[in-house]
């Protein structure tokens, strides 16, 4: 068995990268959908969320309201509040989900694709946590491989994706602005890569891209057996 997490900051190309691991035979699964689920109504992260910042984060159809909970977390400086709820919630989840994986199939190279491994734990160590699985990321994962990007490219490719084809020079400009503000609540690739087991550059060349997925899964494949006992989040 083999724990994988895979990282990246905004736009960095690590989806691409997680599906084209899945496509080789990796397990994987995706936290920030975990996450999109559990802020459903009638979860219980959800309740959490409400009772925490008010009603006021909540739409007239009965979902968040995740613009205004965006705008509370990142222009009012809540994002350590909204964390604390979310992220305990999501390793629980991704901790199940390992355990199932690995009870059915023992040899199995499990992915967990998240855009905030290290952010994690920077947050439970700012909240003065300093052992367990959100104060280091190594009781819940073998390896972490970290997909990088230009930052301009990164922030061009956020820009493509949000706006429409016929998007004013007005809205392009505030998507560029809304980049850099999450990016600027990510921490820096340069302190990532120095943490990574494995780095994946993706400049747009999309072979050049597959190629080193391609050569990596190989490199997991030969390390899965490694690791026997997967350690518990408890």
């Amino acid at each position: 068995m083999l724990r994988v997490g895979l990282t990246g900051g905004l736009a960095s190309g690590k989806s691409t990268v997680a599906a084209q691991l899945r496509a080789l035979g990796a397990e994987l699964i995706e936290a920030d959908e975990l996450g999109r689920v559990m802020m459903e109504p009638g979860q219980p992260v959800f309740a959490a969320i409400v009772a925490h910042f008010g009603d006021n984060v909540v739409a007239d159809d009965g979902h968040l309201d995740r613009a205004r909970l965006a705008h509370l977390a990142f222009a009012e400086g809540r994002l350590q509040e909204l964390n604390a709820i979310i992220h305990p919630a999501v390793l629980a989840a991704q901790q199940r989900w390992m355990d199932a994986v690995f009870e059915k199939s023992p040899d199995a190279v499990a992915v967990v694709e998240s855009a905030l491994i290290f952010e994690v734990v920077r947050d439970a160590r700012l909240r003065g946590e300093t052992t367990g699985p959100l104060a280091d990321w190594r009781n819940r994962l073998d390896r972490v491989i970290v997909v990088t990007a230009p930052v301009e490219l990164r922030v061009a490719r956020y820009v493509h994706r949000v706006c429409p084809p016929n998007a004013t020079a007005t809205e392009r400009a505030a998507a560029e602005a809304e980049a850099r503000r999450r990016l600027a609540h990510q921490i820096p690739d340069a302190e990532k890569l120095a943490e990574a087991d494995d780095v994946l550059e993706n400049t747009g060349d999309a072979e050049a891209l597959r190629e080193k997925v391609t050569k990596l899964w190989t490199k997991l494949q030969q390390e899965r057996n490694s690791f026997r006992l997967p350690q518990s989040l408890q």
